[in-house]
């Protein structure tokens, strides 16, 4: 499978597929494809239903078959980025919930659980989040840019509650209050933020979907009730 990322800020990863390759996507990235390719819904268990559910994937997972050689392509749903993961046996990934756009090879996604009760609370990315595991190539959306970065053992990254995009499994959550009151309570950063610690690697994101509709939301006219 050859594949190329295109759109700048509305992107699509275009991926050119030999007869008897196989990609999956969550229901409804599909957005074009050549004659030849064959689609097939699958569910899974309903332990995997119900998990795709809570991590914000919608309940079924369509399948891509080559029949022949031919184009498709999948679409973010978001303005951002797509970002092209390699997963191995010994490098799975934790991803935010709804980062899953597309995979191709074989790739086992479940839920992944916080085991740190603050990171769950308070982390901003909640007690559920999504892990991918086996070998091939996982394409996630970002919300915006990503940055990275490959922290040692031992090493952390305090991030704002909301940007963590995807981390190597091997790094830890957790959280660490603001502190000083004035910072609390007029530095505009809230309580929390969220602490990644090494080692392995971690995927930023510029542009947090909830901090962009908050944003949205406060420029937007509001009804005034009438007496």
């Amino acid at each position: 499978m050859r594949y190329e990322i295109k759109g700048n800020d509305l992107p699509v990863v275009i991926c050119q597929l030999e007869q008897g390759e196989e990609m999956m996507c969550e229901g409804g990235s599909m957005s074009w494809m050549d004659d030849g390719i064959e689609m097939q819904t699958e569910g899974g268990g309903l332990g995997k239903i119900f998990g795709r559910v809570f991590t914000g994937e919608k309940m079924f997972k369509n399948r891509y078959i080559a029949r022949k050689s031919g184009e498709i392509a999948f679409a973010s749903s978001f303005p951002g980025s797509i970002k092209a993961v390699q997963v191995t046996p010994d490098t799975p990934i934790i991803a935010q919930k709804g980062a899953f756009l597309a995979s191709c090879g074989n790739i086992d996604v479940s839920v992944h659980f916080q085991k740190k009760l603050g990171g769950g609370l308070f982390g901003g990315e909640g007690f559920l989040m999504q892990k991918f595991s086996g070998s091939g190539i996982v394409f996630l959306e970002i919300d915006g840019s990503a940055v990275e970065y490959d922290l040692l053992a031992g090493q952390r990254k305090i991030l704002d509650t909301g940007y963590l995009a995807c981390m190597d499994a091997s790094c830890t959550m957790d959280v660490q209050t603001v502190k000083g009151v004035k910072n609390v309570l007029f530095g505009g950063e809230g309580l929390f933020n969220t602490v990644i610690t090494g080692p392995g690697h971690i995927v930023i994101q510029t542009m947090p979907i909830s901090n962009t509709a908050m944003t949205l939301y406060a420029h937007m006219p509001h009804p005034t009730s009438s007496k």
